[in-house]
């Protein structure tokens, strides 16, 4: 098996180590499922001007359905996990790393949200969190490295995805894997690449969007880990009401 092989299924065996912690407990299971929801929204809110915009709207788009859903991807990465091998042997070296860097990207995401989770259970919050109760949780949970993580992360795979729009031959041997990654089982991962490539193809190039993402992110990371501040709406700046 190959180092990329290994790398992989390491990540996506973190994701299943999570899951399984889960299972016996259904209340952390709808948990878990209302931190995500509570994150697509703040993102929606976050990013409502990109969202709007013309020329970022469909990236934003891609990125709140597919990095920041509340799918529930056990099936998907179960099968996935089978045929990683596969996955290596037949795409190119660049989107085996994008692939690597979407699966570390998984893991880290759902470890925090169960801790997140877990944390709000204990807090005894209802199953969707208000903006206190989630910023309490947060700090609670601490791991800025990881969060920090989460955010290089996605900004890695867009300039991926951005760069691949200026790699013809990457272009056309994506467009030939269609068939061979529907055989492989590898089709939702076809369809995710695709519709990234020609999303940000259609941007004219992603640095701009990227950078605020960044901005944007790191700037609520650093106000939600800021404890000086009081956890009240109106006098924390992360603390927004969402609809």
């Amino acid at each position: 098996m190959t180092s990329a092989s290994s790398e992989i299924l390491q990540e996506l065996e973190r994701v299943e180590q999570e899951r399984r912690r889960r299972a016996a407990n259904a209340s952390l299971v709808a948990r878990v499922h209302g931190v995500k929801l509570y994150q697509q929204a703040r993102f929606r809110h976050s990013y409502a001007d990109m969202l709007a915009s013309p020329r970022f709207g469909a990236a934003a788009r891609f990125f709140l359905e597919e990095l920041y859903g509340p799918q529930d991807f056990t099936e998907r990465d179960a099968q996935f996990a089978r045929v990683v091998p596969t996955l290596v042997r037949l795409f190119p070296g660049e989107i085996v790393a994008t692939v690597n860097s979407l699966t570390r990207l998984h893991a880290i995401s759902e470890e925090l949200d169960g801790a997140m989770a877990a944390c709000l259970s204990k807090l005894d919050a209802g199953v969707a969190p208000g903006s206190v109760q989630y910023a309490e949780a947060w700090q609670r949970v601490g791991r800025p490295a990881d969060r920090e993580a989460q955010v290089a992360l996605v900004q890695e795979i867009g300039a991926a995805l951005d760069r691949y729009t200026r790699m013809p031959m990457l272009s056309a041997s994506l467009k030939m894997m269609r068939s061979p990654a529907r055989v492989a089982g590898l089709g939702s991962l076809q369809r995710f690449l695709e519709a990234g490539f020609d999303t940000f193809k259609a941007m004219r190039g992603a640095d701009e969007f990227l950078q605020l993402i960044g901005v944007r992110e790191r700037a609520l990371i650093a106000a939600l880990f800021d404890t000086s501040v009081p956890l009240a709406p109106g006098r924390h700046p992360a603390l927004v009401q969402l609809p």
